[in-house]
């Protein structure tokens, strides 16, 4: 009997969760599994005592959901979405509507949609945020894809997404593969974010000498201020785990961090968008350069380190350190919202940045207080150019800018790698520079490539050719600009 209110496809512990998360809410799910005994497993242990309808096959799973049906498929990104979306095909009809919340690139979600939108299917791509957490209580829903699918699915996403304020940590994000962009410049952002966390770690560490229950006790005292989120929360935590031995757990983990891709994803878009998102693509190659432990053992042994010596008071070392953080995590952040902005001209998406922020406020991993300064920006400003000109970042930015400069150049000195603080720095001071070194490259390319030049003493546009082979003064060349 067709009376589901949802089917769920892909059981690994994601989609268990969501399903009982829907469960428990209010919604009738029927689940399948390409593997079937994950269905009776489920059936049997996590849903034991839920009405949970489990289903054996792609035309059981479909049968069981009430027209027109929403289908949630919660598979591994890349071809099993299309191999699963070929099977369900034939057993729909049209106004059903599939949703893909997985972790997929956006660019395949913009044509599964255009695809099957031929046979009249909706289609869309949900980035989902929180791990298996905020599967099961609340997590962050960022749908996108055919416009007409909202109707079908709002109810359903509201009701089981994280809250904060009352207001549902879900809102419609925009056409095609909107949704999973957004989810992935989430996930970049988080890069950033666990990047500049873990200098912060290693300047207290290795900078400080600090003990990790020291540091435990200061990551748990800046998730009471500005810093307050879910990933400085969930470092103190860490920090106080210990061994069978009694000594802190962090000391036994390996440094070597891997990786799914979406960050490496953001970093790939920035270049071809031509957005400098310098903070994440460093956290990004930083993971890369982890991976190169065995290398980087050996290198420690054979190359001069050339330290320099500081004398600062602890206190003072620690409050530093804290303002750089928050000032890196500003930047990472206005670089986040720049690449939106750039993806919204160029795909032609109406993207809403303080719904956004609003969205990423719980029940995802960059959840934190900061948010609603955000959304307090473009509540200001709807056509606020960047993040970093909103009157409250700006000053926030000049109240910590000296103790960023200063643990920037102390982290140099010392020889401790702090590669997303120093981006950033590097970022803010490229983006408030009027002048630029940029002029000598673009003579540089002129010289061997007759690339052209513009002129601060002529009209934007207008280009320019020289031989700066010449020996003798001349007048520059200028050079017609085709149609």
């Amino acid at each position: 009997m067709a009376d589901a209110d949802i089917g769920l496809i892909g059981l690994a512990v994601m989609g268990q969760n969501l399903a009982l998360n829907m469960r428990d809410r209010g919604f009738q799910v029927a689940v399948y599994n390409r593997t079937t005994s994950r269905v009776d497993d489920f059936l049997a242990g996590p849903a034991t005592a839920t009405d949970i309808i489990g289903c054996h096959s792609i035309q059981a799973l479909v049968a069981a959901v009430a027209p027109p049906r929403r289908i949630l498929l919660m598979v591994r990104a890349g071809a099993a979405v299309d191999d699963l979306i070929a099977e369900l095909v034939p057993h729909l009809q049209a106004g059903d509507c599939l949703i893909d919340g997985g972790n997929s690139h956006f660019a395949d979600t913009a044509r599964r949609q255009r695809r099957l939108a031929e046979r009249e299917i909706l289609y869309g791509g949900a980035g989902i945020s929180g791990g298996e957490e905020g599967a099961r209580h609340g997590p962050s829903i960022m749908p996108g894809g055919d416009a007409r699918a909202w109707p079908l699915i709002q109810d359903l996403f509201q009701t089981i997404a994280a809250r904060v304020d009352g207001v549902p940590c879900c809102q419609w994000i925009g056409d095609e593969g909107a949704g999973h962009y957004v989810k992935m410049v989430h996930n970049g952002i988080e890069y950033g974010d666990m990047q500049l966390i873990a200098e912060a770690y290693l300047l207290l560490r290795a900078g400080l000498g600090l003990g990790v229950d020291e540091i435990q006790t200061i990551f748990a005292e800046w998730n009471h201020g500005v810093l307050d989120s879910y990933l400085i929360e969930i470092t103190a935590q860490i920090l106080q785990v210990r061994d069978d031995d009694g000594e802190p757990l962090i000391d036994k983990v390996l440094d070597r961090a891997a990786q799914k891709g979406t960050g490496s994803w953001t970093a790939t878009s920035a270049l071809e968008l031509g957005v400098p998102l310098s903070l994440i693509g460093e956290a990004v190659f930083a993971r890369f350069l982890s991976a190169m432990k065995d290398e980087r053992l050996r290198a420690t042994t054979r190359l001069p380190a050339g330290l320099l010596s500081f004398s600062v008071e602890q206190g003072k070392f620690v409050d530093r350190i804290h303002d750089s953080l928050y000032a890196a995590k500003i930047c990472s952040y206005a670089q986040g919202y720049m690449l939106m902005r750039e993806a919204a001209s160029a795909y032609g998406w109406q993207l809403d940045p303080g719904g956004i922020a609003l969205t990423w406020r719980g029940g995802c991993i960059i959840r934190s207080r900061f948010l609603n300064d955000i959304k307090a920006a473009f509540d200001n400003d709807p056509n606020l150019e960047n993040l970093l000109q909103d009157d409250f970042f700006r000053e926030e930015l000049a109240r910590t800018l000296g103790n960023w400069r200063k643990t920037a150049a102390m982290a140099i000195g010392l020889g401790l790698p702090t590669p997303a603080l120093t981006a950033a720095l590097a970022f803010y001071d490229g983006y408030r520079c009027a002048h630029l070194s940029a002029n000598l490259i673009q003579a540089q390319r002129d010289y061997f490539g007759a690339h052209t030049y513009e002129r601060v003493d002529r009209p934007r546009g207008e280009r320019f050719h020289t031989d700066w082979t010449s020996a003798e003064p001349q007048e520059p060349v200028s050079v017609r600009q085709g149609p």
